[in-house]
């Protein structure tokens, strides 16, 4: 029987695939619609369970985002910005997924007209749904309730300078032990 901590090696494989997958989609999301910091906090959270260096990623990644929830709400362009931008996630994966035809100036053969179908819209769609809790979730903490950057930090202990780690100093690619 294996220790509580230990992973099976099949276990330990499937957790780096899903890392590497999170930390890829994280980094698509970015340019792409999509929670890019949430996916890369996931991503970076998961691989951290073997690798000092996402482990040391991930506390930046967090910073960047509770920091990105306060600045979206700060004021009222900017909520009725984000509230736009989710909206129009959401009717473009409906009207993806409806995939009308190819409107006469599209260039290219029908085929490429919005592909991905349903799959895509579904992306889009929980994209928009997931940016407007998001968005409400950041309103009632930031902009309604009494959270501010520096309590958040000091309570998830987000530091800009954490306190060096006890025992050697281990390599960037050096999986933790």
């Amino acid at each position: 029987m294996s220790e509580p901590g230990d992973t099976s090696k099949l276990a330990r494989i499937g957790l780096e695939v899903l890392g590497w997958a999170l930390l890829a989609a994280g980094v698509a999301a970015l340019v792409l619609p999509g929670p890019g910091l949430l996916l890369l906090a996931s991503g970076l959270w998961v691989l951290a369970k073997n690798y000092r260096w996402a482990d040391r990623l991930l506390d930046p990644v967090k910073r960047a985002s509770y920091r990105g929830a306060a600045e979206s709400v700060k004021t009222w362009p900017r909520i009725l910005g984000s509230s736009a931008l989710a909206l129009a996630l959401i009717g473009l994966g409906i009207i993806w997924g409806i995939r009308p035809a190819a409107p006469g100036w599209w260039p290219l053969v029908e085929k490429w007209w919005l592909f991905g179908g349903w799959g895509t819209g579904a992306f889009l769609i929980a994209s928009g749904l997931l940016g407007l809790g998001l968005l409400g979730w950041s309103m009632r903490n930031f902009r309604y309730g009494d959270m501010t950057l520096d309590e958040v930090f000091e309570k998830r202990h987000l530091l800009d300078h954490p306190p060096p780690r006890a025992g050697r100093a281990a390599q960037p690619d050096e999986p933790a032990p």
